[in-house]
């Protein structure tokens, strides 16, 4: 059994090629312009993601990081003010916190879905606790219906990190449907190149419904400023290039489409994996579509290195994400802002997880060859 050359973890080159003259032409189109800044096309690029997302504000940014620490910002936050966040994630949603001299509380994950809920959440809610950032992990909705009710009774915001789940619709109980990210009071994603909807450099942004907050958005992401040279907050200074944005408006389009594709990879992936003793496939909350940012699978028994390296020796790339619990970093290990020692999902996930090539040009040929290896290590 040959493996079928290279294997990419995300496959950006051949999604380039597929579209390579509009991009081209796009790209071309912004240099000729020189209106490299707060161009057209960015303003193009904003209607679109606001249409996309079916919600009343989007303000571009630099990077998805920059878009969790302007929207912790615009929200008026102080110093110690507490902000619940899953400590199964990547640092950036952490790290905006303690950045502002806000106290990350970190909390526990669902062993299944690797999203916070809300019955883990309510624990950690004190009299400081100002907001909540629910990172729809891999690619699925938190569950939302029971975060907003609980966000309500306690009069704290919500703010999403949906960085890796653009795309994905969370049905709730009454049958209405919305994207995540527009499913509390802030939105924050990225278009770092791997991401669903990738840029090809730095790129994020920032959504509301509410037009006060996009207001104090808008303002804290240019200098504090509602018009130039007069300053009336600290803000920063975070841009989405009109390059980006050019690159961005050809690719939203099919944003919907790549995310069937990878759907469908999901699926023979689901379908050639199930029955393995000691493997356990990605589980979807019934009230979320998944979008598989990520196809992250859990190896019991300590024995996911050992496959790491098998599938590394049939040349399959494979990531975990994470090797290790945020608590434990050393940036927030035994400070005073992170007050928790050992949650016993976020170590175990730790330990077991990890993700196998996830792209939407993945072929037939190239999943089985996974699938097949992946299925050799476990009957040996």
């Amino acid at each position: 059994m040959s493996a079928p050359a290279p294997i990419q973890m995300v496959d950006l080159k051949t999604q380039y090629e597929r579209m390579q003259e509009e991009v081209d032409q796009a790209v071309l189109d912004v240099i000729r312009s020189g209106a490299f800044i707060n161009g057209p096309a960015v303003k193009d690029f904003q209607a679109g993601l606001e249409s996309f997302l079916r919600c009343a504000h989007v303000i571009p940014c630099a990077n998805g990081t920059d878009a969790l620490q302007i929207a912790l910002m615009a929200l008026g936050l102080k110093p110690g003010d507490e902000v619940i966040v899953p400590a199964f994630t990547y640092v950036a949603s952490a790290e905006v916190i303690a950045l502002l001299g806000l106290s990350p509380v970190m909390v526990d994950v669902d062993p299944f879905t690797f999203n916070v809920t809300a019955e883990i959440i309510e624990p950690a809610i004190t009299e400081r606790t100002r907001a909540i950032i629910p990172v729809h992990l891999f690619g699925q909705s938190c569950d939302m219906e029971p975060i907003r009710q609980l966000a309500r009774r306690h009069d704290i915001y919500i703010v999403e990190d949906n960085a890796q789940a653009i795309g994905a619709e969370y049905t709730f109980t009454d049958g209405s449907v919305g994207r995540t990210g527009t499913l509390g009071d802030i939105g924050c994603t990225s278009f770092y190149p791997s991401k669903n909807l990738g840029a090809y450099g730095d790129g994020g942004a920032i959504n509301t419904d509410s037009d006060d907050l996009a207001a104090n958005l808008r303002r804290v992401a240019n200098h504090g400023q509602n018009r130039r040279y007069y300053h009336d907050v600290v803000g920063v200074n975070s841009r989405l290039d009109s390059v980006q944005a050019a690159i961005l408006n050809c690719k939203l389009p099919h944003l919907d489409a790549y995310n069937r594709r990878r759907q469908e990879a999901a699926a023979v992936y689901d379908e050639r994996l199930a029955g393995i003793d000691g493997l356990l496939t990605p589980a979807r909350l019934p009230a979320s579509t998944h979008v598989y940012h990520q196809y992250t699978l859990r190896v019991s028994g300590g024995r996911r290195d050992a496959l790491q390296e098998h599938l590394q020796q049939a040349g399959i790339p494979s990531m975990v994400y994470y090797p290790v619990p945020l608590y434990d970093q050393a940036a927030f290990r035994g400070t005073a802002a992170n007050k928790i020692d050992f949650l016993p999902v976020t170590d175990q996930l730790c330990k077991e997880v990890i993700s196998l090539p996830m792209h939407s040009e993945l072929d037939t040929e190239t999943l089985a060859y996974i699938c097949d290896s992946t299925r050799q290590f476990f009957a040996g």
